[in-house]
């Protein structure tokens, strides 16, 4: 059963021609998805064995939430990924950066202290928050690589404003962020480094885009209600998980591919697994490259859950649909052409019927100091 997540598209811009941060398709994408499939049983397997009492059988999260004292050891998180983005390592070499001030004044100026001037620092960067904050930020914020946005602890929430743009970089972690009313930016000057600022124009008010770039794992995030697509990847991105994520009430959910024409997307490779696609959700749609779905919750989508066009691979596993109450509404897969899913192998995630236990905790967790999140 083949089955995909998708959305729409975005161009972002610097006025010099954007560099983009290629990574070799792996050469056997089908031995990736089958190792996620064994973290998955050997994470069920130890449940059901008593080995971790609070386990859930989700191997991402059972390999840090168990330990009350996470925030002494926040990088290991880095350590837990799995599928085609497993390998990105965000901050994890380098010093913890705390957010202090929700600001956003000066895109090409940040104030030291705010998320923006974290993010575009040249070092490797663990960036954590002082307390509770909305962000409203007044351009696109631009990430460089080897950076992890870590929301646990407080209730961070980057809205009403332009939200993240991932471009031309690698190993990027995003994790427990709120993110909604993410709306168009640019026109305007941003920085990107601390040596760099550029003229960017309209951006299309994504989520997350992530555009020419490689080693990204978006993770444990509530994303609604953007402008464009709530996690977007395009131009040749690649090396992607995408999980635990609760994605509601918006049109095109993620767009995984530029166009049909573009052939930098064919080598493009995610992994989507434990999110919670929830209601008001209407479509999605890969384009290009291969695309393992797995133990994901479809909840009263409303126009399909799952699409796929320009010949994508599509491997489903283990995924539950629970339809709308709409009978014209009832279209789990959307299958352009049957050839496209013909390629996917049949693996053995975890059935559905264990889906509710592997996604209970999609979206930003509510994480305090000494205690499991």
């Amino acid at each position: 059963m083949p089955i995909s997540v998708s959305l729409f598209l975005i161009i972002l811009p610097l006025l010099q021609a954007p560099i983009f941060i290629f990574s070799s398709p792996v050469r056997d994408p089908d031995q990736v998805a089958q190792q996620v499939d064994e973290s998955i049983m050997n994470a069920t397997m130890a449940r059901s064995l008593g080995f971790l009492s609070c386990g859930t059988g989700n191997p991402i999260d059972d390999c840090w939430r168990c330990d009350p004292h996470w925030e002494k050891n926040r990088r290991r998180l880095a350590d837990c990924a799995i599928g085609f983005g497993k390998h990105a390592i965000g901050g994890r070499d380098g010093k913890i950066y705390l957010v202090t001030d929700p600001s956003d004044h000066d895109p090409v100026d940040p104030k030291p202290g705010t998320l923006r001037h974290a993010a575009i620092q040249s070092e490797p960067l663990w960036i954590v928050f002082a307390h509770n904050m909305v962000i409203k930020l007044k351009q696109e914020l631009l990430m460089s690589s080897y950076k992890t946005i870590d929301g646990r602890g407080a209730n961070v929430h980057i809205a009403g404003g332009p939200c993240i743009t991932i471009q031309s970089v690698s190993n990027i972690i995003i994790h427990g962020i709120n993110m909604h009313g993410c709306k168009r930016g640019g026109n305007d000057y941003v920085r990107d480094s601390p040596s760099h600022y550029g003229w960017r124009t309209i951006s299309d008010g994504d989520a997350v885009l992530i555009s020419g770039s490689s080693h990204i794992w978006v993770d444990h995030c509530s994303l609604l209600n953007c402008t464009n697509g709530l996690v977007d990847a395009v131009q040749g991105s690649t090396a992607i998980t995408i999980s635990s994520n609760h994605m509601t009430h918006h049109n095109k959910v993620m767009l995984l591919g530029h166009s049909d024409s573009n052939e930098q997307d064919k080598n493009m490779q995610v992994t989507i697994a434990f999110n919670h696609f929830g209601e008001g959700l209407v479509q999605g749609m890969p384009r290009h490259g291969y695309f393992h779905v797995v133990n994901n919750d479809y909840t009263h989508w409303e126009m399909y859950a799952i699409g796929g066009s320009a010949n994508p691979t599509i491997n489903s596993e283990g995924n539950r649909f629970l339809a709308p109450d709409n009978s014209n509404n009832k279209e789990g897969l959307r299958q352009r052409d049957l050839s496209s899913y013909a390629k996917a192998s049949s693996l053995s995630a975890r059935p559905s019927s264990l889906v509710s236990e592997l996604t209970g905790g999609a979206g930003a967790l509510i994480c305090k100091k000494g205690s499991r999140c």
